[in-house]
């Protein structure tokens, strides 16, 4: 199968696009290589992509790329993406930009070139101040906590429209931190890892007792791969993938601890502009239609994590 996957160089796209390609799907995958984080992270993943025949690569914008119109695929797994809570606080209009407008110009490039299937990442964000847990598909999402989840929101209201104006199938996933080998550096379980390694100070927001629900890169995978194989012929829907399992700060760093063989150097600071409290996923609707079965627990995935650190 001819598989676009936008993204292809970052932390989730490099390893959907391994899993592809190890299966033998055509791959051609597009970045634009932005500074977010480390570019040098995204260079050694494109090395270990591009030991496969069936790898292509590009440096492109999604905001105005044409390698739909070229490379013709059958599906597109949609990754490109800014990430990051607080520096969407920082630069709202930039992710107005990239993930509004650069998927605005991906479904309409899909449109134009008879593109089957759109699987697109969406995140858990999108729930923002909801207290009810788990949150299930089917909770009202009217408390987004900022620009990132508004932009993640604004993306799945477009992909159903473009659905029903079009006739594309689109299936939006909500990631819920996501962690493993070859993770981003800005994201916790890395700063945390690295930081106690390394014996160096870092941030623990709050008092502890917030929690998330880590899902490991691997499980992740599964549910992106499945979602584009879709096996049940789903028009238009959007799905948790979590580990439904979620874990406190405090208890995670605890965990962190174990798994590095040494005590953590930390100072307590107040919670951060556009944090929730909470991460938990109901992830009931895509077992039903993805298959999607979660099996890595956290200290294990931590473990494979710190592990590759050395690799």
């Amino acid at each position: 199968m001819k598989i676009l996957v936008t993204g292809c160089a970052g932390f989730i796209g490099s390893h959907t696009c391994e899993k592809l390609l190890k299966r033998g799907d055509i791959v051609f995958g597009i970045d634009n290589l932005n500074s977010y984080y480390d570019v040098n992270k995204k260079f050694k993943n494109l090395e270990i992509l591009r030991k496969y025949n069936n790898f292509n690569f590009k440096v492109e914008d999604i905001c105005n790329t044409n390698i739909i119109s070229t490379f013709k695929p059958e599906k597109i797994i949609h990754l490109a993406s800014m990430a990051g809570v607080r520096y969407s606080i920082e630069n709202p209009a930039l992710y107005e930009k990239i993930n509004i407008g650069g998927f605005i110009h991906i479904l309409e490039e899909s449109q134009k070139n008879n593109v089957k299937q759109i699987v697109y990442a969406s995140s858990s964000s999108v729930y923002g101040l909801n207290k009810k847990v788990p949150f299930s598909e089917d909770d009202p999402i009217t408390t987004p906590n900022s620009p990132y989840a508004c932009s993640k929101m604004a993306m799945e209201l477009y992909a159903k429209t473009y659905s029903q104006l079009y006739n594309l199938n689109c299936i939006g996933l909500r990631f819920f931190t996501v962690y493993g080998p070859r993770g981003r550096p800005d994201m916790a379980p890395y700063k945390f890892l690295e930081s106690i390694k390394n014996e160096k100070l870092f941030y623990k927001y709050g008092d502890g007792t917030s929690s998330r629900d880590y899902t490991y890169v691997e499980d992740i995978v599964n549910g992106v791969v499945s979602s584009c194989d879709n096996k049940k012929n789903v028009k238009c829907e959007v799905y948790n993938l979590g580990n439904s399992s979620p874990v406190s700060l405090n208890d995670f760093i605890s965990l962190c601890e174990k798994v590095v063989g040494k005590k953590a150097k930390y100072e307590t600071i107040e919670n951060q502009l556009g944090d929730v409290p909470h991460t938990y996923a109901d992830i009931s609707k895509a077992k039903r239609d993805l298959n999607y079965e979660p099996k890595i627990k956290l200290e294990d995935g931590l473990r494979k994590m710190y592990k590759s650190f050395d690799e």
